[in-house]
């Protein structure tokens, strides 16, 4: 099936970037979300992104107004029915997803992939909800959407090889790099990479080997990371962290590495979450 249209269900930070990059592609988006205020302040995002872009001399005005004319906003679950490719980005509840994507599954056409941006849950699980678990898969982007070039595309255990190509070349049209996952584990690439190394940094501070700093600046000026754990984990949300440790812990039983460390269940205990909250390994209220 050519993709001309794609539907995006949430129009939150992630959602609202995705809708922009398949609009600056080319393609027509329906942005869903349940209520018209995320829906409007969605669209206002790109709005503001692509304006600052004009401003920078990085777009013409009209290009922005083609990639705004493209985007149809909507709380109308059943304008999915003119998309010929999904992306679920909604709350990280396997059972509102399942239940989404069960509602996907009556309302869009037939031949349609259906893909989640979850970034650890199961896509098997998902795709049970659903009549074409071979059409159902992980499409990962990462935050900020319109700025971070991978995408992680992750295969169900019934996941067939044209759904896997379609949305590996999806990708690559919208400017992405992605990185194929070919089974269906926790936390996929990219997350059980820095939660292995934020786990780490945590022990190496918590056993008083070194500073958090002296961590952060290893990682940095040793191992070329743009940022150390202690800064990423402020960056991303320290709650998140920790939930995806336990995640991962429940998830992989066998393998005690994921144990989350005492240290960051009582940064979480103490509401120290990082930059949202002001101050978490670091303090950002200064």
């Amino acid at each position: 099936m050519e993709i001309k249209t794609i539907g995006v269900l949430g129009a939150g930070v992630m959602g609202n970037g995705i809708a922009q990059v398949a609009s600056m592609a080319g393609y027509n988006v329906i942005l869903r979300d349940i209520e018209d205020r995320f829906v409007e302040g969605g669209i206002k995002n790109i709005d503001k992104f692509l304006t600052k872009s004009v401003e920078k001399g990085k777009m013409a005005a009209d290009d922005k107004n083609a990639i705004m004319g493209r985007i149809k906003g909507t709380t109308d679950m059943g304008a999915m029915k003119d998309a010929d490719f999904i992306v679920e980005v909604i709350i990280e509840v396997m059972a509102v997803k399942k239940k989404v994507f069960a509602e996907l599954d009556e309302i869009t056409k037939p031949g349609v992939i259906l893909s989640s941006n979850t970034s650890s849950m199961s896509i098997t699980e998902i795709a049970s909800a659903t009549k074409r678990p071979d059409k159902v898969i992980g499409m990962h982007f990462f935050n900020p959407v319109p700025l971070m070039k991978l995408v992680e595309v992750i295969r169900g255990i019934s996941t067939n090889d044209e759904t896997t190509t379609t949305t590996i070349d999806l990708a690559r049209k919208l400017g992405k790099e992605p990185v194929e996952v070919k089974v269906d584990v926790p936390g996929f690439l990219a997350n059980r990479l820095m939660i292995a190394v934020a786990i780490e940094a945590i022990k190496l501070y918590e056993q008083g080997i070194a500073s958090k700093e002296d961590i952060d600046k290893a990682a940095k000026l040793g191992l070329n990371y743009p940022m150390g754990p202690f800064e990423l984990m402020d960056l991303t949300g320290i709650d998140i962290n920790y939930h995806v440790m336990d995640y991962f812990y429940k998830e992989l039983p066998k393998e005690n590495k994921w144990d989350p460390p005492l240290f960051i269940k009582n940064m979480v205990r103490a509401g120290l979450l990082g930059r949202k909250t002001g101050k978490g390994w670091y303090d950002y209220s200064k």
